[in-house]
């Protein structure tokens, strides 16, 4: 049997089709546009995303006997709201991730109802990204819309729903919504009460590897596959990559290093943060995960050498750098304001320590170490609860650079090894697949046998020593700069 895997990205959905030993057989990418309708806002059509999955599914199918495609898995771009009536049909255009409308609603949710509370009720705090905030904001602001809402998505619920007719949602997408109780792995009653919506609203809960349904006969047809394909209910996107690159069970870590920057650990207890720094979420494998998210990682290094320098060539701006652990130039990465560990939105980047003395060399590096140092902030979260973190594997285009990720393994004194397969939620979703259909009697059991690593860069015990002195002056910068924000 071959198993598929969706990944419904921000700017494109990638589709994979994978063999029940973990072999890729073939990958298509369909792009749809974005919509920024006002400054901070963010949106897509759902439709948009449905046409371009369903082209994808054709051109990833076509030459493969129909009998031989067992089931679909969907990773997806987290958070966002997407908003039905009681014919399906969507209300308005689906709020992203990265939208910023929802300030005040996340300040009230913080600061009125209370961190604690939220805490207690979620395990998280509330941001500007995540769900709850967007449907007070569209009780406020779009009353006659919300008011004929009949149910309330995820992203990648949308293209399940559509395939399946089963309204459905997993766990770990969920628990990116403020509305789930993720101890208990249930709706939270409270927040729904808080929100002005009801449990027949939101979809009925899944584990990531569960089937939800079968294809429906039209979408079969559609297709040109049989309706005995299976859905699983799949998983958000930093869930699904870290499947796809073999954090499951305990304490395993996968770092990202896309545009944004995730450190995702994997966790068979469940864990929380007293300061709700990172957030608390329940895993793909049927289990628990700390993650902490960085807004800007690889767009750092995107707007420097872009941007800035006016240069494409990152291998060129790095070619220099040679003196790991001695740069005097600090580099905090908020370009677009933080979320883990400072939740600040008014947060912005600097330079700092610079000199008549400085090149282009050191303030490149200088952004590449401030990332890291970013990431490493969340890790040591994860390490004051008491969880021993020793390896990551690491994804994301950013992970092309062998210089980025030596620092990575010497600033987080880390052994970071590189998969074989680079291609993450989809690999995940193919997986995860693969599980529901009985392929694999459990997502850990497929991890082991799919997951390889193939190259691994050690840390450097001398180069650790002085990268934590940095380090620890990286830890002073902001503290010193958050008045001014």
């Amino acid at each position: 049997m071959d198993y598929i895997g969706v990944d419904l990205g921000t700017s494109a959905v990638k589709l994979l089709l994978m063999d029940a030993e973990g072999r890729i057989r073939k990958i298509v990418s369909k792009e749809y546009p974005l919509s920024l309708p006002k400054p901070g806002w963010s949106e897509q059509n759902p439709q948009d995303w449905l046409d371009k999955t369903l082209e994808g599914l054709r051109e990833l199918t076509e030459g493969v006997p129909p009998e031989e495609i067992g089931g679909i898995g969907i990773g997806g771009q987290m958070h966002g709201l997407v908003t039905l009536d009681k014919d399906d049909r969507p209300i308005r255009p689906a709020i992203l991730w990265n939208d910023g409308r929802s300030q005040e609603e996340t300040q009230y949710l913080n600061e009125v109802i209370g961190k604690e509370k939220l805490a207690r009720y979620t395990a998280n705090i509330a941001f500007a990204g995540f769900t709850a905030p967007k449907i007070l904001w569209m009780k406020k602001n779009e009353p006659e819309a919300f008011g004929r809402v009949a149910k309330i998505m995820l992203p990648k619920d949308f293209l399940v729903y559509k395939l399946t007719g089963v309204f459905a949602t997993d766990l770990s997408d969920a628990s990116g919504m403020l509305l789930l109780d993720v101890k208990n792995r249930r709706w939270s009653q409270e927040m729904l009460d808080i929100c002005g919506i009801t449990e027949s609203m939101l979809p009925r809960l899944y584990e990531s590897y569960e089937v939800v349904g079968n294809l429906l006969p039209a979408a079969a047809r559609s297709l040109g596959l049989t309706e005995d394909v299976k859905v699983v209910a799949g998983a958000g996107d930093n869930a699904a990559a870290a499947v796809g690159t073999g954090a499951v069970g305990d304490g395993r870590c996968n770092i990202s290093l896309g545009t944004s920057g995730t450190v995702f650990i994997s966790s068979r207890a469940f864990k929380v943060d007293r300061f709700n720094s990172i957030h608390s979420f329940d895993h793909a494998d049927g289990s628990y995960h700390l993650m902490g998210c960085m807004l800007s990682a690889a767009a750092c290094n995107k707007w420097w050498t872009e941007d800035i320098l006016g240069a494409g060539d990152n291998e060129k701006e790095q070619r220099p750098i040679t003196r790991l652990g001695e740069n005097q130039v600090l580099f905090l990465p908020y370009l677009m304001g933080e979320r883990s560990p400072h939740n600040n939105p008014n947060a912005r980047a600097l330079f700092i320590g610079m000199s008549m003395d400085t090149t282009r060399a050191d303030m490149t590096q200088a952004v590449l170490e401030g990332v890291a140092f970013g990431l490493r902030d969340s890790l040591e979260v994860a390490r004051s609860l008491g969880v021993a973190v020793h390896s990551a594997t690491i994804c994301g285009g950013g992970a092309k650079s062998p210089l980025w990720k030596r620092m990575i393994a010497n600033i987080m004194n880390l052994r970071v090894e590189e998969t074989e397969s680079e291609e993450g939620p989809a690999m995940g979703g193919a997986m995860l697949a693969a599980v529901g259909c009985g392929a694999y009697e459990s997502v850990e059991a497929a991890v082991e046998k799919i997951v390889k690593v193939v190259r691994v860069v050690e840390p450097e015990p001398q180069l650790v020593e002085k990268y934590e002195a940095q380090y620890r002056r990286f830890r002073e910068v902001y503290p010193a700069v958050k008045a001014l924000y």
